[in-house]
């Protein structure tokens, strides 16, 4: 059966990649954005693998905003259906040595990565615990369990994904509502494309894997969690670094 499923950060590139693989799934999939005009690409990037149509739609609201997440849930309710699978990807970096880091940039990265999926999940997850399926995927980080130098907001960030992500799972499991984390390492997007070649040869020098990750390789963990078949792992935090950081 066809289920609605939201992706917040959908148009990004692990985003993006999510977005395709749940709709070749079958599902329909609903990508937010918050920055106008970001969505273009991702609806050519759509309409080139034909998910567009019928298959997906956008949403646009501004994660950190409880309120307009509210807002925005009921609107893809009305025009789509109730939201089934939620996938909470929206992210941003303000790297920094905490000794320079301002408040201006923790609470940026703390209100866009930790409070973004409070806000989005407290507005879907009482429809999901009524109708006795649902499923809550968070997108950590490497970075949460390792952490990383020049990011303790971003690490925080993601740890507390980690936290909120295992109690959640506690709470919903018994009304079949599964919650889990997927903990990526470092992903071919634009953004880490974008990281000065000589840098990113040391990143990569340091995965036991040898290269980075391909945007579709978190989607395809995505999908699996999403699936009847992950319908008793709850609670859990699925790594996807090629063997950079093995313990969690």
């Amino acid at each position: 059966m066809k289920k609605v499923a939201l992706v917040t950060g959908g148009v990004g590139g692990i985003g993006t990649a999510i977005c395709k693989r749940l709709a070749r799934d079958g599902h329909f999939v609903v990508a937010n954005y918050a920055i106008p005009g970001t969505e273009s690409r991702w609806q050519q990037a759509m309409a080139t693998a034909s998910l567009n149509g019928d298959s997906t739609g956008l949403a646009f609201g501004d994660v950190t905003d409880f309120e307009a997440m509210g807002e925005m849930v009921r609107k893809i309710e009305k025009d789509h259906g109730t939201v089934q699978i939620l996938v909470n990807c929206a992210g941003i970096t303000r790297d920094s040595t905490f000794r320079k880091m301002t408040p201006d940039q923790w609470r940026a990265v703390l209100a866009t990565n930790l409070d973004s999926v409070f806000n989005v999940t407290r507005h879907v997850i009482d429809g999901m615990v009524e109708r006795g399926w649902g499923r809550v995927i968070n997108i950590s980080s490497v970075n949460a369990v390792r952490g990383q130098f020049g990011q303790t907001n971003y690490a925080a960030a993601k740890a507390g994904i980690l936290g909120f992500t295992k109690s959640l799972a506690q709470e919903v499991v018994k009304k079949g509502v599964t919650v889990n984390a997927i903990s990526p390492g470092y992903v071919q997007t634009e953004m880490v494309m974008a990281i000065r070649e000589d840098v990113r040869q040391q990143i990569v020098s340091q995965i036991p894997a040898g290269r980075l990750a391909m945007p579709e390789e978190v989607a395809d963990a995505v999908a699996f969690l999403a699936s009847d078949n992950a319908a008793y792992i709850t609670g859990t935090n699925l790594s996807v670094n090629g063997g950079l950081h093995m313990y969690s």
